[in-house]
């Protein structure tokens, strides 16, 4: 039996107007697209940076990738002293689909 686990990364934005285009981009992940709409144009992003950090992770290479963008883990307890984004600032909903094959026999997770 395998399940489906959505895990949904919320990324820092940047939108841009260039003549009839609609610019997005992630400065964070270095991640561009765009659309002929706002909502056209994030929605492209999402998708581009959607298939950016799976292929990143079926490479091996995302735990690197993210440490080079200046990601780094923080405690949970710490996590609750991290101050609010601005609201005036744009994000971007990432979903980032995996499997998990339920029936494995003779592996368990260790994380």
């Amino acid at each position: 039996m395998q399940i489906k686990i959505e895990f949904t990364a919320k990324l820092p934005c940047k939108i841009t107007r260039r003549k009839k285009w609609v610019l997005a981009s992630c400065p964070i992940l270095d991640v561009h697209t765009q659309g002929a709409t706002e909502n056209q144009a994030k929605k492209n992003l999402a998708e581009a940076l959607s298939l950016f950090l799976i292929s990143c992770f079926e490479r091996g290479t995302l735990d690197a990738i993210l440490k080079q963008c200046g990601f780094k883990t923080i405690q949970p307890t710490d996590a609750h002293k991290q101050s609010l984004p601005k609201v005036s600032e744009n994000y971007v909903n990432v979903p980032l689909p995996f499997v998990v094959n339920a029936m494995k026999t003779g592996h368990s997770c260790h994380a």
